[in-house]
């Protein structure tokens, strides 16, 4: 598990898992790809399984077949990795990553100074490091909000709602009364952070992502984004890819450009950076 405010880690996707999920994501064969990328299908399917470019690859042919901007993908082939953050301004912002399944998931925690009153973002795999920073911090744990309800995000969910009983639950899950779903219109009040809900499904039907206004300093605000998109990539189109990139036009990528934005996997970024850079946008 990792515990901190500057989480190091190399991007959720790399070149082949990127150049796979749109190709199979726009439905197209893989000899087709190949054929325009200059490479035999060997050579795709083993650029794809590893991300490493043996024999570079026409980008400006293929990337279009799948709807990918072949600039940007040039960019995640030539080691593009996000830019250092600034995290001492988000004193009471910590990403919790944790390990189960063979993957790594990130939560998040927040809380305001005065109250210390506290909101947990996803559980993740293990509730320990939620535990000790609630007590390390001397923390009152109020809220629990779910970005979606795809395992790795809920798995600690029972022993967390069982440790903190009075936890209040926000998601749009179909299973939790209605008491506890999302009511997009209403604002969540954490002493002197607001928390606003925006729907953004595609990736999983009760995805939600989560806007934190009003940290101290005017710190930019941070979106929980849950899947939606990865630092360079986005999760993977389970309902549909179409609705998917909507959703994060219309419900992401119209927050500030200085926004930070949290995903649910891999390294922070922020909303500027990904307009800049994520070869499926």
């Amino acid at each position: 598990m990792n515990i901190g405010r500057i989480v190091n880690m190399m991007l959720e996707d790399h070149l082949g898992d990127i150049i796979r999920k749109a190709r199979v994501a726009a439905g197209v064969e893989a000899s087709r790809v190949a054929t325009a990328a200059g490479l035999t299908l060997d050579e795709l399917g083993a650029l794809e399984q590893s991300g490493v470019v043996v024999k570079s690859p026409n980008y400006a042919e293929f990337a279009p077949l799948i709807d990918l901007v072949a600039s940007k993908l040039e960019r995640i082939a030539s080691g593009w990795l996000p830019a250092p953050i600034d995290y001492s301004v988000y004193r009471h912002l910590r990403v919790i990553t944790t390990a189960g399944d063979d993957m790594t998931v990130n939560a998040y925690l927040i809380w305001d100074d005065v109250t210390r009153e506290a909101a947990l973002f996803d559980t993740g795999f293990d509730i320990g490091p939620v535990v000790k920073l609630v007590e390390e911090h001397g923390l009152y744990l109020r809220h629990l909000f779910i970005t979606h309800s795809h395992e790795d995000h809920i798995a600690a969910i029972t022993p967390l709602r069982d440790l903190f009983p009075k936890i209040k639950l926000h998601s749009n899950m179909a299973a939790v009364p209605s008491e506890q779903r999302i009511q997009l219109n209403d604002a969540v009040i954490l002493g002197g952070l607001r928390i606003s809900s925006r729907e953004t499904p595609g990736h999983c039907a009760d995805g939600v992502t989560y806007v934190v206004e009003g940290f101290p300093e005017s710190a930019p605000n941070v979106a929980i984004i849950g899947d939606c998109i990865f630092a360079g990539s986005m999760g993977r189109p389970n309902q549909s890819v179409a609705l998917l990139k909507q959703k994060v036009r219309e419900q992401i990528f119209t927050l500030p450009k200085t926004t930070l934005v949290c995903p649910g996997h891999g390294p922070l970024t922020t909303i500027d950076e990904q307009l800049e850079v994520n070869p499926f946008f």
